[in-house]
């Protein structure tokens, strides 16, 4: 059965001084409605190739991208993404950078309705009492927000996550994982986030796509994560199969590493 987010035969050449190189090749994955997966692997295996493809900011060599039954060719609202980076424009306040995103969206929506969406959003991931601080004035934790915030009220069909919470501190990415979990229970939407963290993939994920290294990157092994939803973290790590879990992700990037040491 056809997934709602359809990556078949997916292959990405780059052309450098010593000729064409493959860095993702033959990537196929199913993805459900609704469904949330984490692709992890060592850096420089071809994640945020994969992803950036899907987002349509990457040209694609071969193969195609199936987002509800139509295939993409471009970027388009029914992506949101959320970068590493906020990507905020800092003359802008945290309102205004999410209301270019609705404007966008909702061209036919009255100014109070864009207001309403752009307003909800941002007190939803907790920033109620700074939507009119411009980035310069917002921690790093706080930026992400807002960027979390952007690509969620776009409603896309697919939400993509680029390593979102890479920069922050250890406390701030527990505490923005509560809140990307808390706004994605709401309505499900399809999500691929890209990690190279073993534990967070494990929290956020119903399952965990494992990238072989590059370069000729492409799905090694797939992990199903049943861990029961809403999800809170001691339950998680309480689990009976949590570690379990965790050692086959681990072995699997131990395997990856000494195959590409030995290569």
């Amino acid at each position: 059965m056809a997934g709602f987010l359809e990556l078949y035969g997916l292959s990405k050449e780059y052309m450098t001084r010593s000729g064409p190189q493959v860095a993702v090749e033959d990537f196929n994955l199913d993805i459900r409605k609704g469904e949330f997966v984490c692709l992890i692997g060592h850096s420089g295996c071809g994640k945020s190739t994969v992803l950036s493809m899907v987002a349509g900011l990457n040209s694609i060599s071969s193969g195609g991208i199936v987002i509800d039954g139509k295939e993409i060719d471009g970027p388009g609202p029914d992506r949101g993404m959320v970068f590493q980076s906020p990507s905020l424009l800092p003359w802008l306040t945290a309102r205004d950078n999410v209301m270019l995103a609705v404007d966008q969206v909702y061209p036919h929506a009255s100014p109070e309705e864009r207001s309403q969406i752009v307003e909800y959003y941002l007190s939803v991931v907790g920033l109620a009492d700074s939507m009119e601080k411009r980035p310069g004035e917002l921690s790093g934790g706080m930026r992400q927000r807002v960027g979390i915030a952007r690509a969620f009220s776009l409603a896309p069909k697919v939400l993509l996550l680029d390593e979102p919470f890479g920069m922050l501190d250890s406390l701030t990415r527990l505490e923005l994982h509560d809140v990307l979990l808390g706004l994605w229970q709401r309505d499900r939407r399809t999500a691929l986030m890209v990690t190279h963290d073993v534990d967070e993939a494990l929290f956020l994920s119903d399952r965990v796509v494992m990238m072989t290294s590059g370069p000729r990157a492409r799905v090694g092994d797939i992990l199903e994560v049943d861990f029961a939803r809403p999800r809170k973290r001691a339950d998680v790590l309480g689990h009976p199969d949590y570690y379990t879990l965790r050692e086959r992700l681990i072995g699997f990037l131990a395997d990856e590493d000494r195959e590409r040491l030995a290569s």
